[in-house]
């Protein structure tokens, strides 16, 4: 494995999951009131092939009126990697910051589009730390009891 170098290509990006609900329209277009909005995000990695895998990372924007849903989104984008030679410790790396910082870019683009599309104006996701992210999940599992599995 030493002489062997590391590979690292992206194989695909592509949108896996959309959707958007309205639940209470159209009586909540008509409210003045400026709407909550509740952003949360993921990312996960699957093993598809030897060397292969899918990271993807979903996006939920959950917008309120009162405790009354605007709109519901929900999305995620995905990509797929050749990723060979690598130790572990680099592996989770790779699939944990920069997969989802190549995918991200797209997820936001869709999102956006998607709520304009619903006849709102866009939600532009921030940029997201993907370093951080990975580095807080990896303490709060180190931090989980002996027995609990995390991931």
């Amino acid at each position: 494995m030493a002489d062997q170098e590391p590979v690292f290509q992206i194989q695909r990006v592509y949108l896996k999951e959309a959707s958007l609900e309205q639940p209470n329209s159209p009586a909540i277009l008509l409210e003045q009131e400026q709407p909550s909005v509740d952003i949360q995000l993921g990312v996960e990695a699957t093993p598809v092939a030897d060397g292969i895998f899918e990271v993807a990372v979903t996006a939920t924007v959950h917008t309120k009126i009162k405790d009354k849903t605007v709109f519901l989104v929900e999305a995620k984008q995905a990509g797929i990697f050749e990723i060979r030679n690598l130790a572990e410790d680099q592996l989770g790396q790779i699939m944990g910051i920069a997969c989802p910082q190549i995918v991200y870019p797209y997820l936001r683009g869709n999102v956006a589009d998607l709520i304009q599309r619903a006849g709102f104006p866009p939600v532009h996701l921030s940029e997201i730390n993907f370093q951080a992210m990975y580095e807080q999940q990896r303490n709060e599992a180190s931090a989980a009891p002996a027995g609990t599995l995390t991931q």
